[in-house]
């Protein structure tokens, strides 16, 4: 059985937990204020897509491929992108929600997550090289072995990043945020 070609379409308020979107592959689409919360979109292939206002949550991304996907809006919440098909992986999140969100062993380099929450993240192992926090809550997010070389971290906050345990050559932080470098050290920072 072919998978679907579906070119430059415009997907509006549609439930897809309720009606699951097919099989196939996605270009140039746009997705805005669509439901796929515990939705199963395994398989699917979306490239160049926009989703705006969606619901993600819990969805199940098994072999799923994002390329040049832009998420704005969107609540992703507990979604497992470590379960996504690698394969040129780019994503970018303008104002998402991705607290409980799985990254692990995932590259993600130049990945821009402006004004996110990030709450609980989980991106060990990840290679996160020139990636941008912009704005974003990393409050109890995981770092371990990750590389975050030339990572811009000058306007995240609640962040704890071990620097002994992450390679983290030239990223860039703000003096106030020093503090989540340094936790690991039981320090009084004044």
């Amino acid at each position: 059985m072919s998978k679907q070609i579906v070119e430059d379409q415009r997907f509006e308020g549609i439930d897809f937990s309720a009606s699951p979107l097919p099989t196939g592959n996605y270009e140039q689409c746009q997705f805005i204020n669509c439901n796929f919360a515990n939705a199963d979109v395994s398989d699917i292939h979306f490239i160049d897509a926009h989703f705006t206002h969606c619901d993600f949550s819990l969805a199940q991304t098994q072999q799923t491929s994002f390329r040049e996907v832009r998420f704005k809006g969107c609540k992703l919440l507990g979604v497992h992108f470590d379960y996504c098909n690698p394969f040129l992986l780019d994503m970018d999140f303008d104002h998402c929600l991705l607290d409980l969100a799985s990254f692990y062993n995932l590259t993600l380099k130049g990945t821009v997550f402006n004004n996110c929450s990030l709450v609980e993240v989980d991106f060990s192992e990840c290679d996160l090289t020139q990636a941008i926090f912009d704005h974003c809550n990393l409050a109890g997010a995981i770092f371990d072995n990750t590389l975050l070389e030339r990572a811009d971290f000058r306007s995240a906050s609640g962040y704890t990043i071990d620097p002994e345990n992450n390679r983290m050559k030239k990223a860039k932080f703000s003096q106030s945020g020093l503090a989540g470098l340094l936790q690991k050290y039981d320090l009084d920072l004044q």
